[in-house]
Order: structure tokens, then C-alpha cells, then sequence
């Protein structure tokens, strides 16, 4: 269908080179069998819900409402992270990754266009995820008897537009600042940060309040006691996903004036940051110690030295470390919460476990799967096993924060059960990481764009092996304590 519209469309236009870039987008997503047959089946039943829904829903009015709009305020908000968070890391892939920006620059094409096929195509990208979870539930509703809904699509569409524009602003900048090179690791961890704000910060209110409610609840509240959500800017989420002229034409009018803007203002930035990020991806500097140090005595050591660098190199692993921390901090902050009667070591020894094991089994699987040079790794003159070892401990040492810090809070309830938690976590992130060492498949590192293309079966083994590890940790700690 995509191809027809190509053929279709007139050559070296903004349409054309729109509909190049969706196309690009779709075949670059791995898709295998049974998950082309399974997302076909799972979106028509996520629509029958929706029909299900729009019939429950045909006779009873929908008003719209004070708490109505402070919940599509946050409901946006939540939303709004989120499409940050993936605008970020589109906009990376296309900064550094895409590899098709040197024949459109140099193609008889004008800049400009070339940038806005560029940005419509990362808007398009975030648009489609969130479509397919919201419109198949909104817009049979809005069909069978709710047309004031309708607003919701161009809500969407609003949110979109300024999240991609945000999300390339942000990436341009830290290329600005730290260079190509740092760009991608911080951007990285800005965009795990965007994406767990509203959730950390809902969990922060949550600690500071003394009752049950949930952190969510406590923000809902309180927008909703200020008025914050039900008048002013505030209320335009709300007001335009009810089909209001003014809020729906104002939201759409912010996300085409700020879309055109990134076009105009940062043609020349996005133009100066690519050539950057592929012609030199760091500052160049002096040498100021030995060439000595970067060699090591024993094969432990240069292997563990070398797959060390490799991960800590690597952008994505910083998005996955810092996002679990983030989740990590309502188990963390439950500990010092005051008058909490809640057994709360044993949960958070349950999670240590669960949490450290896989993310040790993700980078043992990188370091031992990742490998750039298999044939050469085979044939030399070591045992392999020696090898699987040193690429292991750099896994456990790259993971040691996240095997630490839940142990750490558990110290301030039962020292014996924070050994026990600490030692049931390191082995169980040994065990997960032995499983991948085992059934690992060398392949160059420049394939290993999706984090977790292993062995299912062996994903699944890692999985039921963590649950059950964190389990008998959590029963010896509640029995210690």
C-alpha cells in the first residue's frame, strides 16, 4: 500500500519523501511469524472491546466535568512523557543510526524538506503506538452516540507534534553540549528519566503523604482541589478531547506553529550534529598516561578490561539501567515510609532478586552474543570457558548497583536479611547470566539494535528462575526478621 502512494506521489516532495520514511519505519521493524499472526488477532479484539464498551456506554451521557478534565490532564501528561521519551530515542536513531541522511543531503532536494520528512516521520512513529491503544477503545464510543469525542484523535495528534519537536530540540542540544559520542549516552538516560517522571514524581508525593492513597490519587487530588485541571491552560486537554473548537484549534495551532519553527530554526543545528556524529564522534585529546595501562598480564583481566568498555560504551544499557532504577524507587522509598505495618523486607528481597537477575542475564547475554570477532575467539588458544567467565564477571560488575542497592535498604530493618537478600541476588544473577553464557550465539555487536532478540525459551527458564530464587529469598528474609 505504502509503495503504491511512493509511485503515486510526485517525485522529491514532502509527501514522497514522508511516505519513504514510513515505509523505512515498517520494514525496519524484525516481525516474526507467529507475531504477524498474533497482532492482527490482538487489535481485533482490542477493537471489540471498544465496540463492547460503545454499546454499554450508548445511552448514558458523558459530561463533561470538572473531574473529568483533571483526569485527561493527567491522563496527558502521563502520555506526554512517554511520547517524549520514544521521540528521544527516535530522534537518536536518526541522528546517528538511520545511515540514509548522506544521499538525501546530497539528493536535488532542499534541506528544509528533507528535515520535515525527518520530523514528520518521528512524530508518525510515536502517533502509531499511541493510536492503537487509544483509538480502537475512543472511537467507537464517539461513533454509537458520543461525537464530542472525536477531540481525543486531535488531542493525540497536538501531543505528537510537540513531543517530536521536544523530543529533536533535547537530542540537538546534548549534542551541542557533550558532543556526538556523550550525546548518545545522555540522551540515553534522559530519555529513561522523561519516561519515569510522572511515575517517579507521583511516588515521591505518595512518601510524603500519611494515608494509603496512591501517588496518582494524590495528584489527581490535588490538581483537582487547586482547580488547576478544570480552568485555564490547564483545562485544555480536557476541554479539547470534548471537542472544543477553541481548546482542540488552539492545542493543534501550538503543535504546527512549534513543528514548523523546529524545521526552520533547527535546520542547520540537525545539518551540524549529523556531520558530527558521523565524521568524529568525540573530542579529540592528548594522551596523558601510558600506553602500558590499557594492557593487561593475565586473559581475565584483558577480557573483563575490554567487555567492560564495550558495555559501559553502550547508550542503550544506560536507558535500561537508570529506567529500572527509577522503578525501583517506590520498593526503595517503602522502607522509610512513616507508620507503614506492611512486612515490607521480604517484598523488596523479591524484587532484588527478580529485578538483578534479569538485568545480569540482559548484559551477560550482550557480552557473550555480542562479539565481533567469533572465528578468531575459536580458534585461539584459550578455553573458552576462561573467556564465558571474564565476560560474565563484567556483566555481575556492571549490574553491582542495581545487586546492592536493595539490600542496602533492607540493612535498615534486618542487617541478617540484607546479607541473605545480597547473597541470594548475586547468585541469582550468576545463574541467569550462566544460562545466556551456555546458550549464547556470537554475532557482530552493529546487529544487536533490538536488546533482547535471544533464545525464548531460555528467556523464559531465566524468568521462572528469578521468580522462584526471589521467593525463597523473600520467605528466609520474613523468617529472619
Amino acid at each position: 500500500m505504502i509503495g503504491l502512494l511512493i509511485r503515486l506521489a510526485p517525485r522529491q516532495s514532502l509527501v514522497w519523501l514522508v511516505l519513504h520514511e514510513l515505509r523505512l519505519s515498517v520494514a525496519g521493524r524484525k516481525i516474526r511469524a507467529w507475531q504477524a499472526v498474533l497482532g492482527p488477532i490482538l487489535l481485533l479484539g482490542w477493537i471489540a472491546v471498544g465496540v463492547a464498551i460503545a454499546f454499554a456506554v450508548q445511552h448514558v451521557a458523558i459530561p463533561e466535568s470538572a473531574e473529568v478534565d483533571t483526569g485527561l490532564l493527567v491522563g496527558a501528561i502521563l502520555l506526554f512523557s512517554f511520547m517524549t521519551t520514544q521521540a528521544l530515542l527516535v530522534s537518536q536513531r536518526t541522528l546517528f543510526e538511520a545511515g540514509d541522511l548522506d544521499l538525501l543531503f546530497s539528493a536535488p532536494i532542499a534541506p528544509r524538506t528533507v528535515m520535515a520528512a525527518k520530523l514528520i516521520g518521528i512524530a508518525a512513529a510515536i502517533a502509531l503506538s499511541f493510536a492503537l491503544m487509544v483509538l480502537p477503545l475512543v472511537l467507537p464510543i464517539a461513533v454509537l452516540g458520543h461525537p464530542q469525542l472525536f477531540g481525543v484523535p486531535a488531542l493525540l495528534l497536538a501531543l505528537t507534534l510537540i513531543a517530536a519537536c521536544l523530543g529533536l530540540g533535547i537530542t540537538l542540544l546534548l549534542a551541542k553540549i557533550a558532543g556526538p559520542r556523550a550525546a548518545r549516552t545522555v540522551g540515553q538516560i534522559v530519555a529513561a528519566l522523561a519516561g519515569g517522571s510522572v511515575f517517579l514524581a507521583s511516588q515521591l508525593m505518595s512518601h510524603g503523604d500519611r494515608t494509603t492513597r496512591s501517588g496518582a490519587k494524590i495528584l489527581f487530588d490535588r490538581m483537582l482541589e487547586s482547580g488547576f485541571g478544570s480552568h485555564g491552560l490547564g483545562a485544555l486537554p480536557g476541554k479539547a478531547a470534548f471537542g472544543d473548537p477553541l481548546a482542540t484549534a488552539l492545542l493543534l495551532g501550538i503543535g504546527v506553529a512549534l513543528f514548523v519553527l523546529t524545521v526552520t530554526a533547527m535546520q542547520t543545528a540537525f545539518l551540524s550534529a549529523y556531520r558530527a556524529g558521523t565524521m568524529k564522534l568525540g573530542r579529540t585529546r592528548r594522551a596523558t598516561s601510558k600506553v602500558a595501562r590499557h594492557f593487561h598480564p593475565t586473559l581475565f583481566g584483558a577480557v573483563f578490561a575490554k567487555e567492560w568498555k564495550l558495555l559501559a560504551r553502550d547508550p542503550a544499557l544506560a536507558f535500561q539501567i537508570v529506567l529500572r532504577l527509577i522503578y525501583l524507587a517506590p520498593l526503595f522509598l517503602a522502607v522509610f515510609r512513616a507508620g507503614s505495618k506492611v512486612p515490607i523486607a521480604p517484598s523488596l528481597a523479591f524484587g532484588s532478586v527478580v529485578i538483578a537477575g534479569q538485568v545480569v542475564a540482559s548484559l551477560a547475554w550482550l557480552a557473550v552474543s555480542a562479539e565481533d570477532a567469533p572465528d578468531l575467539v575459536k580458534v585461539s588458544p584459550v578455553a573458552k570457558r576462561e573467556l564465558d567467565n571474564a565476560k560474565l564477571w563484567a556483566a555481575m560488575a556492571m549490574a553491582a548497583p542495581l545487586i546492592a542497592l536493595l539490600p542496602i535498604a533492607i540493612a535498615f530493618e534486618t542487617i541478617p536479611g540484607a546479607l541473605v537478600t545480597l547473597a541470594m541476588t548475586a547468585f541469582t544473577g550468576w545463574m541467569t547470566g550462566q544460562l545466556e553464557v551456555l546458550y549464547g550465539k556470537p554475532a557482530p555487536r552493529s546487529t544487536f539494535r533490538r536488546r533482547r532478540s535471544g533464545s525464548l525459551i531460555v528467556g523464559i527458564f531465566s524468568v521462572i528462575l528469578t521468580l522462584v530464587f526471589g521467593g525463597v529469598a523473600g520467605v528466609a528474609v520474613y523468617l529472619l526478621g
